[in-house]
């Protein structure tokens, strides 16, 4: 076993990882940028190591300074993580020619498998079936367009290189096929400086089901499945293993097929097979296709932990210090159910824009598994990808395992940041997901649940109360006998009527009278315990089911002429990365206008309406911060 490792990573897997670290009794250096110097994860390592400043291609991407800081500290090995260097052939390279150790698979391996194209003809000839598309080197965009109409509408256009769905697109129609190309293309370009794309058949009701594998360099195992279908942008929201309605024999025929992948490249470490799964056949033995290899842990990993009590990163640290498999294949079981499920910051019903903010309160149950490399106080920025937590819950069985879930969400709080906590309450309590009836297409067509919720009278009553600065003991102290034991505050754009009661406040909103009442629990409303709620700068938010933020305005703010329909503003801090129009230019309400690059996501900005740049106020290359007018239209008559 090593003495040290470095850690290449940042956020709640280096968190994890050191972790795992402290239990066997090997020290960890830390690596960080200057927008993390006070992250937790650099508080939890032994040592750690400036690398430069927050952009990553300055810092968690500079192999030259990650391999540098690991000899100064004398880490043995360096742990890729997941993201940034983890799949980078030539940063292993690297690595084992500085005389260290990289925990993950060989450079080889890392390249048979790194490009979508590739890795598909390989899997070919292995035996593992293949979504049937075109794997060309000719990226001709009349070639593109050519091969996707052979293959027949809908199509994904998919970057060769990469994952996490960026530089993927979903095509339905040949007229949108060129736009989409080039969006691909662009987005791959940037995330991985690769704008190969592949095109493969859209399978029209498609699961997403994966099989951890993990292997030695010369054996290789399954670790069940993993049901990853529940997705929005194509990236997973919450991951459960095992599959819903996995029989015996699928299940034997994929890890066979997942195992078959491993050991053609001589596979070690863990690594995930990725399998799309037709749902309108059932599972099948002949309804899988292999999509891709993940050559690195995974971010839904904790799930496939927790029905086989295996920590994986203890099974990295072993193998790449040269032991064997810890299990064999029959030592291997499932207990239980696991579902795990994605808190991020961001805006749902803006269409899961990500979102940045200080946060000021952070709480979880204790009752379940938490990964996150931030807590109270820390930021979420632009810079990085907006992952909160990761909410880990094990049962007995899938209600067991749903039931767990609910309530762990439910008793989750985040204040400080508008979050997908709502979302994830709304999405696991969906009849076709607790049904175990799921596919890749559930999110979108599930009215209303990615929609804005409206608080009831009562929720909007306790915010009230604490908006005011009234979530006391005595709320009648302060008050003389002979004045008005009440006022009116402005919540939202709600006019708020709070009276002074006994043990308590009577309140008018909305036309309803509220009676909130205090005891030793908390605030009740109609004998009913409310959730927990705080005050926090210029807002107020109550936790528990359906958790909302509402901004208190300002008094002295004096209100102004907005930009309306005139302008495209940035939905949130970013660089530019395209500018598709020119001042003087007539375009019609949706026309592509600008490209912003914000939390290594691609976003496509499009004209409010029809009419005449009036001005563009940005070029490709400037970093912008949220509500900047980019480009303007001229005032119409």
């Amino acid at each position: 076993m090593f003495d040290r490792i470095l850690i290449a990573n940042r956020g709640e897997i280096a968190c994890r990882i050191i972790r795992t670290c402290q239990r066997l009794g090997v020290g960890t250096v830390a690596v960080h940028s200057d927008a993390d110097a006070g992250a937790l994860h650099v508080r939890m390592a032994d040592v750690a190591v400036r690398l430069g400043p927050a952009p990553v291609a300055e810092s968690y991407l500079r192999g030259d300074l990650i391999i540098a800081a690991a000899q100064e500290m004398g880490a043995q090995a360096i742990h890729p993580g997941y993201g940034f260097l983890s799949e980078n052939p030539d940063f292993v390279d690297q690595v084992t020619a500085a005389g260290l150790v990289f925990i993950g698979p060989s450079a080889d391996a890392i390249r048979a498998m790194g490009l979508k194209d590739a890795a598909k003809a390989l899997m070919d000839r292995a035996g593992v079936p293949v979504v049937p598309g075109y794997l060309g080197a000719d990226q001709d965009a009349g070639v593109l367009a050519a091969e996707a109409a052979k293959i027949g509408f809908p199509v994904l256009i998919k970057a060769v290189a990469g994952g996490g769905g960026k530089g993927m697109r979903l095509v339905t129609e040949a007229g949108g096929f060129a736009e989409a190309l080039d969006s691909a293309k662009a987005e791959a370009r940037t995330a991985f400086g690769n704008a190969d794309v592949l095109i493969e058949k859209y399978v029209q009701q498609p699961r997403h089901i994966e099989v951890q594998v993990f292997g030695d360099g010369t054996d290789a195992v399954h670790l069940f499945e993993r049901d990853c279908s529940l997705q929005r942008r194509h990236q997973k929201v919450i991951e459960e293993a095992p599959a819903p309605g996995m029989t015996d024999a699928v299940r034997a025929a994929m890890g066979d097929a997942a195992v078959k992948a491993a050991r053609a490249i001589g596979y070690a470490g863990a690594g995930t097979i990725e399998f799309i799964v037709d749902a309108s056949r059932g599972l099948r033995t002949d309804g899988f296709w292999f999509m891709e290899m993940n050559t690195r842990l995974q971010v839904e990993h904790p799930v496939t932990e927790a029905i086989t009590g295996v920590d994986l990163v203890e099974w990295q640290l072993r193998v790449a210090s040269g032991e064997p498999l810890p299990m064999s294949q029959d030592q291997l079981a499932i207990r239980g159910h696991a579902i795990e499920a994605r808190l991020y910051a961001e805006d749902v019903p803006a269409g899961f824009l990500p979102a940045t903010g200080t946060l000021a309160h952070l709480a979880f149950p204790a009752d379940a598994r938490i990964d996150s490399g931030v807590e109270t106080g820390s930021e979420i920025s632009p810079w990085y990808d907006p992952m909160i937590a990761k909410v880990t819950v094990h049962g007995a069985d899938r209600p067991a395992a749903l039931a767990a879930m609910s309530r762990a969400l439910a008793g989750t709080e985040v204040a400080g940041t508008v979050t997908n906590l709502g979302f994830l309450q709304r999405l696991v309590a969906v009849p076709d997901f607790v049904a175990g009836h799921m596919d890749t297409g559930l999110i979108g067509r599930t009215p209303g649940l990615a929609e804005a919720v409206q608080p009831d009278a009562a929720r909007l009553a306790l915010a009230a109360v604490v908006a005011a600065g009234l979530d006391v003991e005595q709320p009648w102290q302060g008050f003389a006998l002979w004045q008005s034991l009440g006022q009116t505050v402005l919540i939202g754009d709600r006019v708020v009527t709070l009276t002074a009661a006994a043990g308590g406040w009577d309140v008018r909103v909305d036309n309803v009278t509220v009676a909130l009442r205090r005891d030793g629990q908390g605030w009740r409303a109609g004998g009913v315990l409310m959730p927990g709620a705080m005050r926090h700068g210029d807002g107020v938010t109550v936790f528990g089911a359906e958790p909302f933020t509402l901004t208190l305005p300002d008094p002295l703010a004096r209100g102004g002429q907005g930009m309306g329909g005139d302008a495209v503003l940035s939905p949130m801090p970013g660089l530019v990365a395209q500018v598709s129009v020119m001042v003087g230019q007539r375009v019609a309400e949706g026309d592509r206008m600008v490209v912003l690059e914000a939390m290594k996501m691609e976003h496509v900005l499009r004209a409010p309406r029809d009419g005449v740049v009036a001005q563009v106020a940005v070029a490709p290359g400037d970093q912008v911060k949220a509500g900047v007018a980019l480009v303007t239209l001229e005032v119409e008559a």
